[in-house]
């Protein structure tokens, strides 16, 4: 049995971030899953790194200032899967007025250290950036947030952990949580085999996300605990309703907003809803409601109409908000809440509740100050000067990646270089080995980028794959995932036996 410093239940964005701060820092870290990595919460964002404007009007100002800063902070160190996107915001009559939007857009610009990042600008919407929208629109503004890949993100972080001495452990789930002997007594299982083992540490963090009360009333018995509100926000993605590179937020007559983002070079993306939500946080699906809500907000904009029709996937998450007492979804706290439990003859247990997938890498910090007190400090502040894994190369530096990885694999498509070079940076030459690409699943991928998913970033199953690691379930037929399935349960059956 095997005895950590600090073992991580949970590997969302959260507990992968808190992983790898801690591995950096010198303590011995593990990392239970009970699923994938990403397959909660974290992979079902409106795949943003941003300020969140909307959250200037219920004053969080900490919160907004704090995701600001981390921006180019985090674009620095994963210019793979971050990049900077322009967002226009149309000025509609009836809703904000036009000095609001300007000073919540000053106060945007301003308050988080921008520096490489393009400032606000008024844009006429009566040129080709408007052309997709109603004819009424005539003028807004345009200012700059980033667009990431959210479960990559998070996979990044625990290769980073990995690479630091972590034990990333997927499909384990906790099943007990005992204090004995001054030390947490760990049962977890293995939920492929169902085969139970024993680990111990000297101070527990639960980052199940959704599911961290459940992880407290079931694993460690504590029945009375109720911190979290679970909110639902629901996505749709069309096929791509306009041709230019720019996102679009629009305000709607409830007081929320939405966005429309480019997304996956052939599709838009819409969202996102705010409702709450009862029951397993894995059964969320998108309702008619929502999927009504969205078409007719983005419909309230385009010229042309969005209908059902132009819908060819949807996915729902529920977001595990710090439970302040808001009377509505949508104003509930998005800022993170650390609790820490213990005391000097026991080992300690710190809860995480709520947080933004933009400002994890600060709550991972902020865990390490309340770790470090209780176990004792290790090491300093380090991962916002630390590139993640294939993101060693300038934030300007994209175009000069695929021109090299073209060079070397001169039979790949210009989509699927493109499309390598931004899920894997600088490890995506990788691929072009000497031996060849190796089987051919269709859309790009082969076989050699499947070894490498499976051999270095702990998928399992062709889902893993085709909607974690990649987005390639958007284009993938039923036969062709069939086909990779088949292909990916052979690989993984050899490699628990070559285990």
């Amino acid at each position: 049995m095997k005895t950590y410093d600090i073992f991580v239940i949970g590997g969302g964005i959260n507990g992968c971030g808190i992983a790898r701060d801690a591995a950096g820092r010198g303590y011995s870290v593990g990392l239970a899953e009970m699923n994938d990595l990403a397959s909660g919460t974290s992979s079902w964002s409106t795949k943003l790194i941003h300020g969140g404007l909307r959250y200037l009007e219920h004053y969080e100002f900490s919160l907004v200032r704090h995701a600001l800063m981390e921006r180019e902070v985090l674009w620095k160190i994963a210019p793979h899967i971050i990049r900077p996107l322009r967002f226009i915001l149309p000025h509609h009559d009836g809703l904000r007025p036009k000095w609001l939007l300007r000073t919540g857009l000053f106060l945007y610009d301003h308050i988080g250290g921008r520096r490489k990042l393009k400032a606000t600008t008024k844009v006429d919407l009566t040129g080709p950036l408007g052309a997709p929208l109603k004819s009424e629109y005539t003028t807004g503004f345009e200012y700059s947030d980033a667009r990431v890949d959210d479960a990559r993100l998070v996979v990044l972080n625990a290769r980073s952990a990995e690479a630091k001495g972590a034990d990333i452990m997927v499909r384990s789930r906790l099943v007990a949580a005992r204090r004995e002997a001054g030390l947490w007594q760990l049962t977890l299982r293995d939920e492929a085999t169902g085969k139970e083992s024993r680990a111990a540490a000297r101070f527990l963090v639960n980052t199940g996300g959704p599911w961290v009360d459940i992880i407290l009333r079931g694993a460690m018995g504590r029945n009375e605990a109720h911190h979290i509100r679970l909110v639902q926000g629901s996505h749709i993605v069309t096929r791509k309703l306009y041709d230019h590179d720019r996102a679009y937020i629009f305000q709607n007559s409830d007081g929320r907003i939405i966005f429309t983002i480019p997304y996956e070079d052939d599709f838009t993306l819409i969202g996102t809803t705010d409702r709450d939500y009862e029951g397993d946080p894995a059964a969320a699906a998108i309702t008619d409601e929502e999927t009504d809500y969205l078409v007719a907000a983005a419909s309230e904009y385009f010229a042309r109409p969005v209908t059902r029709d132009d819908i060819v996937w949807s996915f729902s998450g529920v977001r595990p908000l710090f439970d302040d007492g808001a009377s509505k979804a949508q104003e509930a706290t998005r800022d993170y809440v650390l609790r820490t439990e213990g005391d000097k003859d026991g080992p300690g247990l710190l809860n995480c509740f709520g947080g933004k997938i933009t400002t994890y890498r600060v709550l991972a910090e902020d865990a390490m100050e309340k770790i470090g007190s209780a176990i004792g400090r290790k090491g300093e502040s380090w991962t916002g000067g630390a590139a993640l894994p294939g993101g060693d190369f300038p934030v300007d530096g994209i175009a000069g990646l695929e021109e090299a990885l073209a060079r070397q694999a001169p039979e790949l498509a210009k989509a699927t270089i493109r499309r390598l070079v931004r899920a894997y940076g600088t490890d995506a030459a990788a691929f072009a080995r000497a031996g060849g690409l190796g089987e051919d699943f269709g859309h790009g991928l082969f076989a050699a980028e499947v070894d490498f998913l499976i051999e270095r970033e702990w998928a399992q199953s062709a889902d893993d794959i085709l909607w974690r690691r990649s987005k390639l379930g958007l284009r993938f037929s039923p036969a062709e995932a069939e086909r990779l399935a088949k292909y990916v349960e052979k690989a993984t059956e050899r490699q628990r036996a070559a285990a």
